[in-house]
């Protein structure tokens, strides 16, 4: 299933959010002061867990969920309040931690499990709904549908992730980062059109039965994403 890409790129995310940004990402996902380009990420990460949340149930009691990608586990713990049962998967134990930390003792009816490992793992069963908030984002479209279609084989009901779309705007921050001294950068995102990933996912039998539906991006100053749905048909 997975491919050389893949697993460097992995090896990539692993290496930067468990060492490099710890620091960076502990302030940009709590209320701590930031400057104003990472406030503007702050929010802009914000308004795309609520619209993701949006189309998720209100009442998720009796569901399960994997976040995929789960970071310090935001949407995880709102997804709990509404009564589901989270499986919050991230590749940084370190992250993994902070979000332990930050998860409050009482998530009414719903429950997190929080777990170092990759989000492809089939031991962690099947789901009603999956979301993978910003992290297929550093991947190309190639590696982005091939795991699309192995969730989709785990999963009930809505498949929901993001994509950096592909706009001037973000196309010239792209070039800008290639500047900046390697140690500093962050893992480079891959911009795709939701177009050209909908040929790719096209080409894997295990994607048959998802179709497309909402889709919106999220603009705020450096902060540039897609949500996109795709549910059984």
């Amino acid at each position: 299933m997975t491919t050389p890409s893949y697993v460097s790129r992995r090896g990539e995310l692993e290496a930067y959010f468990d060492r490099t940004a710890v620091d960076a990402w502990k302030r940009l996902t709590s209320d701590a002061p930031v400057n104003r380009i990472r406030a503007t990420v702050r929010a802009g990460r914000d308004a795309m867990r609520n619209r993701i949340l949006s189309w998720l149930p209100q009442d998720m009691r009796g569901l399960r969920l994997l976040d995929a990608g789960c970071g310090t586990g935001a949407l995880a713990i709102e997804a709990a309040r509404r009564g589901a049962e989270v499986v919050a998967v991230d590749l940084s134990p370190t992250l993994i931690s902070l979000a332990q930390e930050r998860a409050p003792r009482d998530l009414g009816a719903g429950g997190v499990t929080f777990v170092v490992g990759d989000l492809l793992d089939p031991a962690f069963g099947r789901f009603d709904h999956i979301v993978a908030m910003d992290s297929l984002i550093h991947y190309e479209g190639a590696d982005i549908a091939r795991t699309l279609a192995a969730l989709a084989l785990r999963v009930e009901g809505s498949l929901v992730f993001t994509i950096a779309p592909r706009t001037p705007a973000l196309t010239a921050m792209h070039a800008v980062g290639k500047l900046f001294p390697r140690g500093n950068r962050s893992p480079a995102i891959a911009p795709i059109a939701l177009a050209t990933l909908e040929r790719q996912m096209s080409q894997h039998a295990a994607l048959d039965d998802l179709q497309i539906g909402k889709s919106e991006k999220i603009v705020s100053g450096f902060y540039i994403s897609q949500a996109v749905e795709a549910r059984r048909r």
